[in-house]
């Protein structure tokens, strides 16, 4: 569980009046309103702010919660209550947060119940979400597949899940397994994982979008005169025709073999020209008559 510093929350400091308090929650309130907030994460920024303005709109609440901030604690560290700390004070939970309140919020100040109060049973509530991230290889990313996620729980042991990969998925997307969460309380159901995609570096392949970038080796005779050489791809190699004239870093496209999805990416190949080394007496004739060929040549020009 993760330590909330609702004076950050409202955007507002430590020593905030009751009136600056009431306006930052009014603006931030508005602002992420899910009757007027349709992005992603509002509905949760919006039971944050309202969950915050409960505590430091009430005297006692802030009075309370000050205390144990005092102690050293800061947002987004682990936290469990100290030795000694009461819970069920008695505290009224009429805010406009509806009651519906975070795990750390009910650790300090108990947790509200049904139509008996406080101290009455626990309301039916659902579990939290568990953020967390998964790596994943260039080649998963493109063909799609399975992949083993090893997560600690809340009594310090471990479970393994096997995650279905979607083929074409991109780094920073999220994958939610509903039910993989936090458990929920009074039969209420369990929250969910999301899992955030990274991808690993590859050593043929650099991701851009759904593009994807591969330098191709070729030597100074085909990049002159033309040739066709296989290319790999992430489908499996391809053979690609070299423009005769072609230089180092000009980008051929292979349309369609990037990562799939609605509007699939492409394969940009650039040309890297290589010289070989002239070992032989052979080699270093066929040089020589190459740099008298081209006398009037400067590469440098």
């Amino acid at each position: 569980m993760e330590f909330k510093d609702y004076y950050e929350i409202l955007g507002v400091k430590p020593e905030a009046t009751e009136a600056e308090i009431k306006a930052a929650y009014r603006k931030l309130a508005r602002k992420y309103h899910p009757d007027k907030n349709k992005d992603a994460g509002a509905e949760e920024k919006f039971k944050a702010i309202n969950e915050a303005n409960e505590v430091l709109r009430d005297a006692e609440k802030r009075r309370a919660y000050d205390e144990l901030r005092a102690g050293g604690y800061r947002g987004g560290e682990q936290f469990r209550p100290p030795p000694g700390w009461e819970q069920n004070r008695g505290f009224d939970f009429g805010g406009d947060g509806g009651g519906d309140f975070s795990d750390f919020f009910e650790s300090l100040f108990g947790r509200a119940g049904g139509g008996a109060g406080p101290r009455g049973a626990p309301r039916a509530r659902r579990g939290g979400d568990v953020h967390a991230h998964v790596q994943i290889d260039l080649q998963t990313a493109f063909d799609g597949g399975r992949t083993r996620l090893a997560l600690q729980d809340s009594s310090g042991g471990e479970r393994v899940l096997e995650v279905k990969i979607p083929a074409g998925i991109q780094p920073g997307q999220v994958i939610r397994l509903a039910g993989q969460g936090h458990a929920g309380m009074g039969g209420a159901p369990n929250g969910d994982l999301l899992l955030e995609v990274g991808i690993r570096d590859d050593a043929r392949f650099r991701l851009d979008g759904r593009n994807v970038l591969h330098v191709l080796p070729i030597a100074p005779w085909e990049a002159a005169l033309g040739a066709t050489v296989p290319v790999p791809t992430l489908a499996g190699a391809v053979d690609l025709r070299i423009p005769a004239g072609s230089q180092s870093g000009r980008k051929l496209r292979l349309k369609g073999r990037g990562l799939p999805g609605a509007h699939p990416g492409d394969q940009l190949v650039e040309l890297s020209i290589r010289a070989p080394s002239a070992d032989t007496e052979a080699q270093r004739a066929a040089y020589e008559a190459l740099r008298n060929a081209f006398a009037d040549y400067d590469p440098r020009h």
